[in-house]
């Protein structure tokens, strides 16, 4: 029997008053045994109440305390009462000896009309029942990736790709870190990332996904913690914890890792890990490490036949990027290689080859100011020639090549001749296009700090103090570049930055720049990613040397080479390159060891 009880007080104006109590009861089914519901407290659907009730109404009373005096009859309204519309309202004595609730010779029975329509009754939203689980809804999910046998950042990009490919959407990647092995220390040292995945599989379902994955990729498990091409573990759910045998969330090993914690603290560095501690963010359990005896350090690929750049090691060696400008207009050396026979140009690049040079950057596009805007197709004719020279003359030498274009058209045939980095002084901005391009073609691209285009740069020169002045102006627009790449699909540990010199910065802003290089390497959200330089032969070093002529600017360009050195730059983009890879030798001596 399912009871609907209303509470109501009547008091009468003698000075006796009585406190009474009335109850109206709706009897209905059984639904369950002895499901009860109270109005005063929670309403189920009226409409519900209309199709199962069978019956009747049932008044009652009972006093609360001893009466002096003999009481008066009183009659019982309630708005419940007006909403049912019952047919006839009973009037009656109450007195102390009122039968009580479960004496049936109290009750009188009351039938609804047929015709009763229940008022529409509104329910207050916690009381409302919740929405049916939506199998299709997106939850978000952070992935360990990890390897240490064979091409070991070939075999995450893989694992990478198999996750788009099954639906599982790699939003955003974490760098690449080059760590000590950790509990079964005769191994060889690990790649390790994470990546934050966009999913509709539910933890298990997703679990399955990663370890189909891993076993597509040729993992064969040995020994527990040991040597394994591909590694793939779900950290973290949708803020959910779970336990089961097969999987636990929160990930049981992330606050002792300092492995899984940096490339989380990359993606979440303000997120709680454990919904039950949400004080303790994923940089506090950093934080919370011992230091690390051999610091570790990211990794940027560059092509699969050359190491990538580690740059957080101390110890690494500055790269030497040779200028080859196939273009007849640009600045300091406009036409002097597009008029070459083809063996005067294969001497010259040999040359930068044999001073020290381990990448070319080939460009057919001037981005000097006033230089006119070529059409694709001249571009092409002008970097396809040269990029396919240099591969088929110096295919048993591991240099590489980059191309030098901020047109993705140009930047996909480049690669697909043989170029390994795209070099683009816009930071993918320029052509809508770039971006998805180089994230479909598994690409390492160099975005370079600019403002406006070639022809307008110049004119958007002003960084207020309001904003963060020059350095600060530059960090966050370089942020917000690296955060359209990774929109777009770029993989973080395929990014290389570039501050621009001489491009929308004026005099003596290129000088303060590379003062605080240092600055924009640790600055919040461009930590651990590589930097190029290029400041060879550019007008402010004529500015400060009084040196007119961009060809006579080496020793200008010697000390900012050597500046960018001592600020962190892992690649000087030169075009002197016999003296600059002397320059740069000695500065990775004084302050790379």
């Amino acid at each position: 029997m399912t009871q609907l009880r209303i509470l109501k007080r009547i008091r009468s104006a003698a000075p006796s008053t009585l406190t009474l109590s009335a109850f109206l009861s709706v009897e209905t089914p059984k639904v369950g045994s002895g499901a009860t519901h109270r109005a005063t407290s929670r309403l189920r659907s009226v409409t519900s109440l209309r199709q199962n009730m069978k019956s009747f109404t049932r008044i009652a009373a009972g006093s609360l305390r001893q009466p002096r005096q003999s009481l008066p009859r009183a009659r019982h309204v309630c708005h419940s009462c007006r909403n049912l519309r019952l047919s006839r309202i009973e009037q009656r004595q109450f007195s102390q000896t009122a039968p009580s609730l479960t004496d049936s010779s109290g009750f009188k029975k009351y039938t609804l009309p047929r015709n009763f329509k229940p008022k529409e009754v509104n329910l207050p939203a916690k009381m409302a029942s919740p929405p049916p689980p939506d199998p299709a809804r997106k939850r978000l999910a952070y992935i360990a990736l990890g390897s240490n046998l064979g091409d070991r950042i070939g075999w995450i990009e893989k694992a990478c790709a198999e996750l788009d490919a099954r639906g599982i959407k790699v939003k955003r990647t974490s760098s690449l870190w080059e760590t000590e092995p950790m509990y079964v220390l005769d191994q060889d040292r690990f790649v390790n990332g994470a990546c934050e995945v966009e999913t509709t599989l539910e933890p298990l379902a997703l679990l399955d996904a990663l370890q189909d994955i891993e076993n597509s990729l040729g993992r064969k498990k040995i020994i527990d913690k040991g040597p394994r091409n591909i590694d793939l573990d779900i950290l973290l759910y949708d803020n959910i914890k779970f336990n089961h045998e097969r999987l636990t969330i929160p990930h049981i090993g992330i606050p002792e890792r300092e492995f899984v914690l940096k490339p989380l603290a990359e993606l979440i560095p303000d997120k709680p890990l454990d919904p039950d501690r949400p004080w303790t963010l994923t940089r506090d359990l950093l934080d919370a490490l011992p230091s690390s005896t051999t610091p570790i350090t990211t990794m940027t690929p560059l092509s699969a036949h050359h190491p990538p750049i580690m740059a957080l090691n101390p110890a690494r060696k500055t790269h030497v990027m040779g200028i080859l400008n196939m273009t007849p207009d640009s600045f300091s050396d406009g036409g002097q290689n597009t008029s070459l026979e083809e063996q005067t140009l294969i001497s010259n690049i040999r040359s930068f080859l044999d001073a020290g040079a381990t990448m070319i950057d080939v460009g057919g596009q001037s981005t000097a100011p006033n230089c006119p805007e070529v059409s694709v197709e001249e571009e092409l004719n002008r970097v396809l020639p040269a990029i396919k020279l240099i591969r088929s003359h110096f295919s048993d030498r591991p240099v590489l090549i980059s191309v030098d274009t901020y047109r993705a058209s140009v930047a996909e045939a480049a690669v697909a001749a043989g170029a390994d980095i795209v070099n683009d002084v816009s930071g993918g901005s320029m052509d809508p296009e770039m971006l998805p391009t180089v994230a479909r073609l598994g690409t390492t691209i160099c975005l370079m700090h600019m403002r406006g285009t070639p022809a307008t740069m110049n004119n958007l020169a002003e960084y207020p103090d309001s904003e963060g002045g020059l350095i600060g102006g530059i960090a966050k627009e370089l942020v917000e570049r690296v955060a359209a790449a990774e929109r777009a699909g770029v993989r973080r540990w395929r990014i290389v930055l570039d501050p621009g010199l001489g491009f929308a910065k004026v005099g003596w802003q290129n000088v303060d720049v590379l003062r605080h290089l240092d600055e924009l390497r640790f600055w919040p959200g461009l930590q651990g990613l590589p930097w190029l330089v290029g400041s060879s032969r550019k007008s402010f070093i004529g500015r400060v040397t009084g040196v007119p002529t961009p060809k006579e600017r080496i020793w200008g360009t010697a000390a900012t080479v050597a500046a960018a050195v001592q600020g962190g730059a892992d690649v000087v983009r030169v075009h002197d390159v016999r003296e600059m890879a002397q320059v740069v030798a000695m500065a990775d001596a004084i302050w790379r060891y």
